[in-house]
């Protein structure tokens, strides 16, 4: 992997996990394009993932140190007998919510985890990941009432986006899009559907990180590429901030449907592409 294309795979991964196009995807179809083994370059791709994190954690930095506060607010009143106190305030409710879609989003990986992998073994899979990305957005794009906020939201409501989590999955299909669709189905405000979207990614890009950080540690790395790691780490960071910005207006503005004709125009080369090398 030569320096420019790990720039590119890091610009790819920061715009690609918060714009509703699939990283994952997008990831895999470069990597084929590059001649890139995912195994050579796995400690690179979880890197890569650390630098999408840290887009999250700048964006959001005051609603995870309010996040932060509130839990160490709900352990004090577990420890003196006042329970959990769950509606005491949006941001004691809120980290609930985060905590109850993440539920779903590990069960789901971790009982389909080899059958997730199986899937990017196949370039048709992707573009059958990304037909179904642009389907529920342009359902979500139609969406009916949004008058939700955390306050309104149900703990059904945050299973049903943490479940659109774990069908993500899978190769070709969006988190990003596939949890705003689930925010946006349960009637939740889009600046609100938005950032419960990006804020359950935290524990799900976490979570991804630990789970294939011992292996990905196993396979090392030619010390020879840390500049371009680097380099790729900080353009992830960077453009996943820029996505991140993006998509709160695109959202706002109920934009989605260029993303949808995006996903299909590059489905349709990818199934042209597997039916011309057969």
């Amino acid at each position: 992997m030569s320096f420019i294309e790990a720039i590119i795979l890091g610009l790819v991964q920061g715009l690609s996990e918060f714009l509703p196009i699939s990283s994952s995807g997008h990831l895999a179809l470069l990597q084929k394009f590059f001649g890139v083994q995912a195994d050579s370059v796995l400690l690179f791709t979880v890197l890569l993932h650390v630098g999408t994190l840290v887009s999250v954690f700048i964006i959001y930095w005051k609603d995870i140190v309010e996040l932060i506060v509130e839990l160490c607010a709900t352990i004090k009143d577990i420890c003196t007998g006042k329970g959990l106190r769950i509606n005491s305030s949006p941001t004691r409710r809120m980290g609930f919510m985060i905590i109850v879609a993440t539920i779903p989003t590990a069960i789901i990986g971790l009982l389909f985890e080899d059958f997730f992998e199986s899937l990017y073994s196949s370039i048709v899979s992707i573009a059958i990941g990304l037909v179904f990305t642009g389907a529920i957005l342009l359902i979500a794009e139609r969406a009916g009432k949004e008058d939700k906020d955390v306050m309104n939201m149900k703990f059904r409501h945050a299973v049903f986006i943490g479940c659109m989590q774990g069908i993500a999955i899978c190769p070709g299909v969006s988190r990003s899009g596939s949890t705003l669709f689930g925010g946006l189905m349960a009637g939740l405000k889009r600046g609100f559907a938005v950032k419960f979207a990006f804020l359950i990614s935290i524990p799900s890009i976490l979570g991804s990180v630990v789970l294939e950080a011992p292996q990905a540690l196993s396979e090392g790395l030619d010390s020879s590429m840390a500049l371009a790691i680097v380099a790729g780490m900080i353009v992830a960071a960077i453009s996943g901030i820029i996505a991140i910005k993006t998509m709160i207006r695109v959202v706002s503005n109920k934009r989605l449907v260029g993303f949808t004709i995006y996903v299909w125009l590059v489905a349709i080369s990818v199934f042209g592409y597997a039916l011309i090398t057969g």
